[in-house]
């Protein structure tokens, strides 16, 4: 999973969310986004109205929160999330080891060069070359 300072990195980057069952997410607040929540139909329900996107927690999930807005919330996308935001920049994923450690690097083009993100997570891995990708569109 993607750090709170990488997902935050990537959604002021601007990154986009529109939550979808199976999504995970923090609450956007100090102190309060160590807790990691999942959109479900069981637990964390959205709910689309004209002035945005509502997370509402459901029974007694969680018994302080009736509902938070997709914009109080943080998305923390999963590898595969963050592999097809990469979309066709996507050139692989490699796992090495390196004094002992399990090294992943992601590799894609952008800006018309072929770069390399590494870390001992993947999913790490995949957010830094997804922000250096946005970073490199809106230049």
């Amino acid at each position: 999973m993607i750090t709170v300072a990488l997902a935050r990195t990537l959604r002021d980057a601007g990154l986009r969310w529109h939550p979808e069952t199976g999504d995970r997410f923090v609450i956007d607040k100090p102190e309060v986004d160590e807790d990691v929540y999942t959109v479900s139909e069981m637990t964390v329900e959205r709910h689309d109205s004209p002035t945005g996107t509502i997370l509402g927690f459901n029974g007694t999930t969680e018994w302080a929160l009736d509902s938070v807005t997709a914009s109080e919330s943080l998305w923390l996308p999963r590898e595969d999330q963050l592999r097809e935001l990469l979309g066709p920049s996507f050139i692989g994923l490699t796992r090495v080891s390196v004094n002992g450690r399990i090294v992943y690097t992601v590799t894609a083009t952008i800006a018309g060069a072929d770069r390399s993100f590494a870390s001992e997570v993947p999913a790490i891995a995949y957010g830094q070359a997804l922000q250096a990708y946005i970073a490199a569109a809106l230049e």
